[in-house]
């Protein structure tokens, strides 16, 4: 692997402080967009960064499982806030989305 330097730049995520690396870390290390892992603190001003590749897809499903939950809470609490908004699926809308998706691989 190439020794090539990435600067990182401090960050307010959230409530949390956090360090941002350039996109082109990313363009460059694809494989670690989604990589967890941790920090080991060796001197005050430097650290060893250990990254997990192995659990990336676990991540992405955890990742999407989290975004569809939201939006389902999403989805029930307009419901129950506004029942008058809700339509009736009939077996027409069932046989038109059929048709729609009916060559989609």
């Amino acid at each position: 692997m190439a020794d090539k330097i990435y600067p990182i730049n401090p960050a307010k995520i959230g409530n949390q402080d956090g360090f941002r690396l350039p996109r082109s870390f990313f363009k460059d290390h694809p494989l670690l967009a989604n990589a967890s892992g941790y920090i080991q603190v060796l001197s005050d001003n430097t650290f060893l960064v250990k990254l997990d590749t192995d659990n990336i897809d676990n991540n992405e499903n955890e990742d999407k499982s989290v975004m569809l939950s939201l939006f389902l809470d999403f989805l029930m609490k307009d419901a129950i806030e506004n029942p008058d908004k809700l339509v009736m699926y009939t077996q027409q809308m069932s046989e038109e989305i059929d048709d729609l998706v009916a060559d989609v691989i």
